[in-house]
């Protein structure tokens, strides 16, 4: 097996129980225990088994199970029917369907806009005016 190869796929069932930092390329499905942080530009998809107590980075996941946790995806999260998730998440797309358990902030920003500052929001500003005072 070449760890190199980006276009592998990984599976861990759901008797795997493990502690510490998770990292791969490729696709993981992952469906056991998981006591630390996974890592990773690949894609990740969680089984219905799977219970994660750590924060997750890669470029997409699908979530399910539970987790207790912040998530951040470079592409999409999406969170299917019964998951169960505490923690903040951030990407540039979501998916959530009905059912989900969601405790945590969002932080979806497809066009990477940036917020107005609080000072600046909601103020009326008045037209520049011209000429000599």
């Amino acid at each position: 097996m070449n760890p190199s190869n980006d276009d592998s796929k990984n599976v861990l069932n759901s008797d795997v129980e493990l502690k510490g930092t998770l990292k791969f390329s490729g696709e993981l499905v992952f469906d056991g225990k998981l006591d630390g942080d996974i890592n990773s530009d690949g894609s990740l998809s969680l089984g219905d088994n799977a219970v994660v107590k750590g924060n997750i980075s890669v470029n997409s996941v699908v979530l399910r199970g539970k987790i207790n946790g912040n998530i951040i995806a470079k592409e999409k999260i999406d969170i299917k029917t019964k998951t169960e998730l505490f923690g903040d998440i951030r990407a540039p797309k979501l998916a959530m369907e009905e059912g989900v358990t969601f405790v945590g902030q969002t932080d979806v920003n497809p066009n990477k806009a940036a917020p107005l500052p609080r000072s600046e929001a909601g103020k009326n500003h008045e037209p520049a005016k011209v000429g000599a005072y």
